[in-house]
């Protein structure tokens, strides 16, 4: 857990700005969000993460998204800082559902947990439905973005998701924290 305030706080101290965005898949946003403030422990060490934040209730199925989230950010090598990224976006890509093709409301042919889309060379669609091999193509544009450990988690996520909704992501950072921190030594 003290990484993930470490990594929090230079992310907050840091405020750096990528100079430019990579070429990247348009991420899918089909519904919007309503917010509701996250209930979650006060840590006084802890930054505030951006604005308003959202939060859900997990089923099994999004608990086992999480901890595949996380077993693939180890896998890659990556912090904690890595994991709570790939969870706020996936949040607000998919409620951590591994979505398929959603018909007439799927915005082009994104699917899976980060809504990647096969025509945007993110892979094939069994590929993208595999959590662990959609979590390992988020991370590889993730460590693509110079200083993404110390930049606010929407300006990494939105860099490597080129988002219609940039600001989308840092709702979930509170969540994301949380269950980074629930499970990541389990």
């Amino acid at each position: 857990m003290t990484t993930i305030i470490r990594k929090s706080m230079l992310s907050v101290a840091g405020l750096a700005f990528a100079g430019g965005v990579f070429a990247g898949p348009i991420a899918a946003h089909a519904n919007p969000v309503d917010a509701k403030p996250a209930a979650a422990a006060v840590q006084t060490s802890a930054p505030k993460p951006q604005g308003d934040q959202s939060h859900i209730s997990l089923n099994g199925e999004q608990t086992a998204n999480v901890k595949a989230i996380i077993a693939a950010t180890k896998k890659a090598g990556l912090p904690e800082r890595a994991a709570v990224i790939s969870i706020a976006t996936s949040l607000q890509e998919s409620k951590l559902e591994n979505l398929g093709h959603l018909g007439d409301r799927n915005d082009h042919d994104s699917l899976g947990l980060f809504q990647q889309r096969p025509s945007s060379g993110w892979g094939t669609p069994e590929q993208i439905t595999d959590p662990a091999y959609s979590t390992t193509a988020f991370l590889k544009g993730l460590k693509q973005v110079d200083g993404w450990q110390d930049m606010p988690l929407t300006e990494a996520a939105q860099t490597v998701q080129v988002s219609a909704y940039p600001d989308a992501y840092a709702q979930w950072e509170q969540q994301a924290t949380d269950l980074v921190g629930q499970y990541w030594n389990s």
